[in-house]
């Protein structure tokens, strides 16, 4: 189905002057419509509601509130849309930026099974290796991770490498490894495959995804999902990071008396490479 910039396109030079005074409007803050209600774009288009009105019927709407609805639905989906409301309700960027963050932070900790994290926590500990798979925006997430186990275990990978395909790095995978798959939304075709393969070859997974990801939550051991909400057009990873952050720190607790001389060991390398400032 045409979204709505592709039905404004196709029949524009159909439209009314006032009609093409709304359909510029709307190209040049196309990002910033979802936050306008119909009365708040006829002013800023400068004319009337019932032209807003009319220019949405002929265009497929029967009501202004089903094209607000499709936009949030693409939103949620992951496509970036920002929301203008600072300027109509006075709110600043910062409180509602805050607000949703802290809601986000929330909802995932409310939600988190205190059984199924334990769990992860063992298998992060007695796995042979853990690999992480991490791709577009998931990248820099797995990356952070694997930084924050590497302080207190060996053989942690991040895949694929910069470059690379996964084939011949999942060839070697066994139930005797963990595999951490991210994949939050707007995800790579490859992900359910990869799942999939990975359930078939009975590999222990543990995904960390969206909430609302339901098809892929049948595919691994275990799920750990936090909402990537956000006020404006990018999606929040804070959430994503809050958990990294815990995952890190029980693993560590799990692990202390055979990762502290490890911990120790990196210490003392810092210092005879001279890689860290010290401050």
């Amino acid at each position: 189905m045409e979204q709505l910039d592709e039905r404004l396109k196709g029949q524009y030079a159909s439209l009314s002057p006032q009609e093409q005074r709304v359909a510029n409007f709307i190209f040049d803050h196309f990002d910033d419509l979802i936050g306008y209600n119909s009365a708040e774009l006829a002013q800023l288009s400068g004319v009337s509601k019932a032209t807003v009105s009319r220019l949405f019927k002929r265009l497929g709407y029967e009501k202004y509130k089903d094209m607000r609805d499709e936009l949030r639905t693409l939103r949620q989906s992951g496509m970036p849309l920002t929301d203008n409301r600072d300027a109509v309700q006075g709110n600043t960027l910062l409180a509602r930026h805050y607000k949703q963050e802290m809601a986000n932070l929330t909802q995932w900790v409310n939600a988190l099974d205190p059984q199924q994290f334990a769990e992860v926590i063992t298998a992060l500990v007695t796995a042979r290796r853990i690999v992480i798979i991490g791709m577009r925006n998931a990248y820099p997430a797995a990356l952070h991770l694997r930084q924050q186990l590497l302080q207190a275990r060996g053989q942690v990978l991040v895949l694929p490498q910069p470059g690379q395909s996964l084939s011949e790095e999942l060839v070697d995978l066994t139930p005797d490894d963990l595999v951490i798959v991210m994949a939050f939304r707007r995800r790579p075709r490859i992900i359910r495959p990869l799942l999939q393969q990975l359930q078939a070859d009975s590999v222990p997974v543990v995904l960390m995804c969206e909430p609302q990801a339901h098809g892929l939550l049948p595919l691994a051991r275990w799920q750990l999902c936090t909402p990537l909400d956000s006020v404006s057009a990018y999606d929040s990873y804070a959430a994503v990071n809050s958990l990294i952050n815990l995952l890190a720190n029980a693993f560590l607790h799990e692990i202390l008396d055979k990762g502290r001389p490890r911990i120790h060991h990196i210490a003392t390398l810092y210092q005879q490479l001279d890689e860290l400032e010290q401050r």
